[in-house]
């Protein structure tokens, strides 16, 4: 069994990661092409997964700052300055985290969502199938007919006022992962003055549609393994699953044809964790 090199693997994230102090990210438009290069990233560390983030690539490998005058927050304002101006695609959507997503890769993951080519009907199938809730229905019907909306106002116009904060916030987590909806704004609205415009993901990008209606549902997933162990390096399959949230028996045979094209190497030992790895083969020789 071939063993990781851990070295090298520490340095190639330091590397996709942009961890070290003279190539991390000090404009938007270098975040921009960040995200292009590594196809998606989240916006912050996330506890338990492996992926680079906005943040560390702005601020090095350390945990988010609570003051709200740390220089690594500069993330925020360019995140809230691209809202709409389709820099990347932004929402929650990873593992219901906030998300950012090249322009390039999008349409993989659009290939891989309950989204039809049909913007008025697809939500109705997924709610009478029971894959949609009630609240996001009457969310996303808010949105079709009335356009993009605050949050405050998006609330009134789906009649969930009188509904618990989690019943609403889970609506639009649902409705993003789904690539149905994504934030295009900040509205001065609300007691903190701040909160987000959502808008029809097929609306506001109509385009995505037709670029990811080519792709089969096989060579998007293979794309999006790729993107991920291109940044990652290495990882166990219960890694991408959990990321992905994919079945096993699917994550399992998008890896076994990029092991047999040779892209990665299985049956790797990690030198201090358990479990056999995969890696990309420059980390496994």
């Amino acid at each position: 069994m071939v063993t990781l090199a851990l070295a090298r693997l520490q340095a190639y994230r330091a590397q996709t990661y942009r961890l070290q102090p003279g190539t991390r990210l000090t404009t938007p438009e270098a975040a921009v092409d960040f995200v292009s290069q590594r196809g998606f990233v989240y916006f912050w560390p996330v506890k338990g997964v492996e992926l680079p983030s906005l943040w560390a690539a702005v601020a090095g490998d350390r945990p988010v700052a609570d003051a709200h005058d740390d220089p690594g927050h500069v993330t925020w304002g360019w995140k809230d300055a691209s809202l709409g101006k389709r820099w990347w695609y932004y929402a929650k959507i990873l593992r219901r985290k906030a998300t950012f997503i090249s322009l390039e890769a999008a349409p993989y993951f659009y290939a891989l969502s309950e989204n039809y080519g049909s913007p008025e009907e697809d939500y109705l199938i997924a709610y009478q199938d029971g894959r949609l809730t009630l609240a996001a229905k009457q969310v996303y019907e808010a949105l079709l007919d009335k356009g993009a909306l605050d949050t405050l106002s998006l609330r009134k116009e789906a009649r969930l006022q009188n509904a618990r904060d989690s019943v609403f916030n889970r609506a639009l987590e649902d409705l993003q992962k789904d690539f149905k909806i994504l934030p295009v704004g900040v509205a001065e609205a609300g007691a903190w003055r701040y909160a987000f415009r959502y808008d029809v993901t097929a609306r506001h990008i109509p385009e995505l549609q037709e670029q990811a209606r080519p792709i089969g549902e096989a060579e998007a997933r293979t794309k999006l393994i790729e993107l991920y162990f291109a940044s990652v390096g290495a990882a166990q399959i219960r890694d991408a699953v959990k990321l992905f949230g994919w079945p096993l028996e699917l994550v399992k045979r998008t890896v076994a044809a990029l092991v047999k094209q040779g892209w990665l190497v299985d049956g790797v030992a990690h030198p201090t964790l358990k479990g056999e790895w995969l890696a990309m083969r420059q980390l496994a020789d």
